[in-house]
C-alpha cells in the first residue's frame, strides 16, 4: 500500500483460479476492490508502538513485531520515519473502515516474504519466477506494487491452509508464512 493517494497501491486476488493484479490510487477504490472480500492481507503497519497516542506523538519507534523482525535479521522501516507515518495513519484508517464492514484486516510484510522464501526482494524476474512456479498469473508486465501485493495475497492462501505464523503483541501484529513449510508446499516438494 502506498502511503498517498498520488501514489500507486498494488491489488491482487485470485480470480477463477488465475492471480489478477493491478494498481489503484485512491482509498475509494480500495474500499470498493475489497467489498466483495471478508479477509483482507496489507503491506502497511496497521498499529503504533506502545506507549504512544498516535503516530506523530514522541515514544518508543519499535513495535514488538518490528522487534522480532529485528532479530530475525530481517530489514524494514520503522512505522515512526518520516513517510512511513503517512503510511500507517493511511493503513490505519482504511482497517477501521473494512471492519466496520465485519472484514478482518491482517498486517504482512512483502519484504519479510522474500526473505523467508529465498527470494531477492527487487529482482522483479526472480520474484516472478517463483510465482510462476505455483500460481497462474497474467502474461502481462508487473509493477513491484502488484508484486508485492502478491506477496500478500500468498500469505492469505497460507493463512488459510494454517502454514502461517503470527509475531508481535499487544501493539500489533505480523503474519507471515511458516518458511520451511510453506516453501515446500509453494514449491511442490
Amino acid at each position: 500500500m502506498a502511503g498517498s493517494e498520488k501514489r500507486n497501491t498494488g491489488v491482487a486476488f485470485f480470480q477463477k483460479g488465475i492471480v489478477k493484479t493491478f494498481v489503484v490510487k485512491s482509498d475509494g477504490e480500495l474500499m470498493e476492490i475489497c467489498r466483495g472480500f471478508r479477509l483482507i492481507f496489507v503491506d502497511a503497519p496497521l498499529s503504533i508502538p506502545k506507549g504512544r497516542k498516535n503516530i506523530d506523538d514522541r515514544g518508543e519507534h519499535f513495535r514488538e513485531c518490528d522487534r522480532e523482525l529485528r532479530r530475525r535479521g530481517i530489514k524494514f522501516f520503522p512505522v515512526t520515519l518520516g513517510p512511513m507515518r503517512q503510511l500507517t495513519k493511511r493503513a490505519i484508517n482504511l482497517k477501521g473502515l473494512w471492519e466496520s464492514e465485519g472484514k478482518r484486516v491482517y498486517e504482512t510484510y512483502p519484504g519479510a516474504f522474500y526473505d523467508l522464501m529465498g527470494v531477492p526482494r527487487k529482482d522483479k524476474q526472480a520474484i516472478l519466477s517463483f510465482y510462476r512456479s505455483f500460481l497462474k498469473l497474467e502474461e502481462k508486465a508487473y509493477t513491484q506494487d502488484e508484486l508485492d501485493a502478491v506477496a500478500c495475497l500468498v500469505v492469505g492462501l497460507l493463512f488459510n491452509l494454517g502454514l502461517h505464523e503470527v509475531i508481535g503483541g499487544e501493539d500489533g501484529t505480523i503474519v507471515l508464512p511458516k518458511s520451511q513449510e510453506a516453501l515446500a508446499l509453494l514449491r511442490g516438494t
